[in-house]
């Protein structure tokens, strides 16, 4: 099947990516978003994404920016999505703000729509529980920049059908994307063990050990990953590298989950990585 337009749900950081991959592809985005402040914020960034996808990929597709904005439709109301063919949720990873977002969708969205839902660590179990339709509900993990990475976690639920499966790796055939399929487990594969390096990261750091500047070239000269443990955190968001940890502590009961007292700082005085301008490390051009 092909699909044309998709409804999107949240446009901070991973939305953000996501619109920008959609678009790209040929895809409509009609994307809710309460803050009109995000909403003009990400109309300019997908539109920066495109200007400059040409500079860091040769495969994506080219697109003018006004074909781009013509592609996009903002609403600050669930209601407008229900002709989308499926919906992505990308809002923060606290379950008070995605709970009533697929009570509500599940009563807007004609029957036969499937949702993904785009999270770091809440098994897609719940969220299925939360809709009439838990064969439709599937997790895909993201990661940013979302229209560069070629791969996506993909999450099956424990009622997920082989048909929703089949829609989303439709949906990511259309977007040039494979998908990894693993089974639902809070923080699935890739999150409950990356977040335990960035957090030991933190506390090695918080202890004197090192720099950040060292224990990312260690992590990038010596393992050959393309970014250090704190580098990823910052271009995550602190503030959601900590979330995902709560999740993770009271799914798991584990002290190894429990946020680092220095990241937990850092997200309280408001440094939460590259969007401020400063996490573990600075960046002047935020």
């Amino acid at each position: 099947m092909k699909f044309s337009t998709i409804g999107v749900v949240g446009a901070g950081t991973i939305g953000i990516g996501v619109i920008t991959d959609l678009v790209l592809h040929g895809l409509n985005a009609v994307v809710a978003e309460i803050s009109d402040a995000a909403q003009q914020k990400a109309k300019a960034e997908v539109l920066k994404n495109i200007r400059f996808a040409p500079m860091f990929s040769k495969t994506l597709p080219r697109m003018t920016p006004d074909d781009a904005a013509k592609r996009m439709t903002f609403t600050r109301t669930l209601k407008d999505l229900a002709g989308c063919e499926m919906v992505i949720e990308n809002v923060p990873e606290k379950w008070e703000i995605k709970r009533p977002i697929y009570e509500q969708l599940d009563a807007i969205m004609p029957a036969g729509v499937c949702f993904g839902a785009n999270t770091s660590c809440i098994p897609i179990a719940r969220f299925a529980a939360l809709t009439r339709r838990p064969a439709q509900v599937i997790g895909l993990h993201a990661m940013n920049p979302v229209h560069l990475m070629p791969t996506v976690e993909v999450i099956r639920g424990p009622q997920t059908s082989d048909d929703t499966v089949a829609k989303l790796r439709a949906l990511f055939a259309q977007l040039g994307k494979q998908a990894i399929l693993v089974n639902d487990s809070p923080g699935f594969v890739s999150n409950r063990i990356s977040h335990l390096f960035m957090n030991e990261a933190a506390a090695v750091l918080q202890d004197g050990v090192s720099t950040a500047e060292s224990i990312d070239r260690i992590f990038k000269q010596c393992f050959g990953h393309k970014m250090g443990p704190l580098e990823t955190a910052d271009l995550i968001g602190l503030d959601t590298v900590a979330n995902s940890l709560d999740v993770l502590f009271d799914e798991f009961k584990d002290p190894k989950f429990r946020v680092c007292p220095l990241l937990r700082s850092l997200v309280a005085e408001g440094h939460l990585g590259r969007k401020t301008g400063r996490g573990f490390h600075t960046y002047p051009e935020a």
